[in-house]
């Protein structure tokens, strides 16, 4: 019977598990091109079926979905991080909600996180001008994040190492230029450059999706910080 009938026929994981093996961290790929058409290249297949074999393998448990009828796989939580002291006003404290809905026809995906941001109190003790009985001298501001039509990767071994280090086989990367947003205009370092953002959401044997990064390169370092900014997952959906 061709895979794509079997494929109407049986339930996702049942096929998805025929296809996929994780017993060395790669793929056998079987898939037919024609199911993935976004994919490239023979390096490039063997990671996005993997990444696709582990998002499916996940779902198939959350919800009784074929393969054929998940188009969109939603993920969303909340950030809560610090920045370094080195950035100006800092250490900033920041924490807010975040989005990233992946499309599996096109193999792209669209991220947005909406955070406040203040100088925490680490900062208030290093930072003469910020007066503790006045919260409006830490500085409070918005950040509105966004990333559209990013290329989705499944790649893992770029995104930062987490402590206890995230162990799951699934997981899901997005690089692309990023716009930010403070308080509803441009943020200021906007007109010094551009500026890409990297997200990773790894997870564990436990939880497949658990923990988000957000990495900054270009001009919003110099208000973010070039480390990583940290942040639950806490819920996974389709549609």
């Amino acid at each position: 019977m061709p895979f794509t009938e079997k494929l109407k026929r049986n339930s996702q994981e049942e096929i998805l598990m025929q296809r996929c093996d994780y017993t060395t961290g790669a793929v056998r790929r079987q898939f037919s091109g024609r199911l993935w058409p976004t994919l490239t290249g023979p390096i490039e297949r063997i990671r996005n079926a993997a990444g696709i074999c582990g998002l499916a393998l996940t779902l198939a448990a959350l919800a009784p979905v074929r393969a054929q009828d998940i188009r969109i796989v939603h993920f969303s939580g909340v950030i809560r991080d610090y920045t370094p002291a080195s950035i100006s006003g800092g250490p900033w404290e920041l924490g807010g909600q975040w989005t990233l809905d992946v499309q599996r026809t096109t193999g792209t995906a669209d991220f947005t996180a909406d955070l406040t941001m203040e100088t925490s109190d680490y900062g208030i003790t290093g930072a003469t001008q910020v007066d503790p009985n006045n919260p409006t001298t830490r500085s409070p501001h918005t950040h509105h994040i966004s990333v559209t039509n990013a290329t989705v990767s499944y790649d893992t071994s770029v995104c930062p190492a987490n402590s206890p280090a995230t162990t799951g086989t699934s997981g899901v990367v997005v690089t692309s230029p990023a716009t930010t947003a403070a308080n509803g205009s441009p943020a200021p370092f906007e007109a010094k450059g551009s500026s890409s953002l990297q997200i990773c959401i790894m997870g564990g044997s436990e939880v497949d999706f658990s923990n988000v990064t957000l990495v900054y390169t270009g001009a919003a370092t110099t208000h973010f910080g070039t480390q990583p900014i940290h942040g639950v997952v806490s819920k996974v959906s389709t549609q």
